[in-house]
């Protein structure tokens, strides 16, 4: 007798009714906006025109060209089965792009800006260092864009954010993230003649004070508060409000001028 045969006797014998779990209900799939891309190669694509477009002193190029790399890469990885969920990971991909995108579209046509993206766009003509503009662009679009991404991609295909499949995915995005940052922030730094420690120079105290691990791991306990605020919108925007503010303050200082070493 195997041991939930003996259970089951036992259950039996005490008159000890079985435990019916409540089933969970299928949440339903909410449609896309109409101009949404279709997948992760259309946002690379997007990625390859704005790279071409723009002038290569502007310091939105500096972010695009970091962020091309970054999805190049996630699309890379789609094809080698790396993920669990390949159409959580697609979708994700998507609408996280948009909401670059959709900003650098904005900022075309006159809108207002989101506040977590505004400092990254006044100064983008500023004589800044490169790696300023990629590591300000990573903190408006990881500590905001993110966690609203999450629940939007959740939401759009019928998914809740605490499954552990959701999450996995998302901390092997991490990963991918951290090792596109440091190739990138090598690069940047290569073409910078430091003749003293560079761990001593105010650029690298600067652009080192922000981390791409803790700006994902802020990001998604900020998912959950969004999700467990689904149910009231009000606050939930409330929410995304102040945190795209907050977000934007970061951002500013990541953005001013340093010192040159001597």
């Amino acid at each position: 007798m195997g041991l939930l045969d003996l259970l089951d006797s036992v259950r039996t014998t005490l008159r000890i009714p079985r435990l019916r779990l409540p089933s969970v209900p299928t949440r339903r799939r909410e449609p896309a906006p109409g101009h949404q891309l279709p997948d992760v190669p259309a946002v690379v694509a997007a990625l390859r025109e704005l790279d071409a477009e723009l002038d290569h002193a502007d310091g939105i190029w500096h972010f695009n060209r970091m962020y091309l790399q970054v999805t190049e890469l996630v699309d890379q990885r789609l094809h080698e089965g790396y993920f669990s969920n390949d159409e959580f990971m697609r979708r994700l991909d998507v609408v996280f792009a948009h909401l670059y995108l959709d900003t650098v579209r904005g900022d075309r046509v006159g809108l207002v800006l989101p506040q977590c993206w505004e400092p990254v766009f006044a100064s983008r003509r500023l004589p800044l260092a490169p790696i300023q503009f990629a590591v300000a662009g990573m903190n408006a679009h990881i500590n905001h864009d993110l966690p609203v991404a999450m629940v939007t991609a959740c939401r759009q295909l019928g998914l809740d954010p605490t499954t552990r499949r959701v999450r996995s995915d998302y901390d092997k995005v991490s990963d991918l993230l951290g090792e596109v940052h440091e190739q990138v922030r090598q690069s940047f730094l290569a073409g910078l003649a430091l003749e003293v420690d560079r761990e001593l120079t105010p650029l690298l105290t600067l652009v080192g004070s922000w981390s791409v691990g803790r700006a994902r791991d802020a990001a998604w306990v900020n998912s959950e508060v969004m999700w467990a605020l689904r149910g009231s919108p009000v606050l939930q925007e409330e929410f995304r409000t102040t945190l795209s503010r907050t977000v934007g303050l970061a951002g500013r200082t990541l953005l001013v001028q340093v010192a040159e070493p001597v």
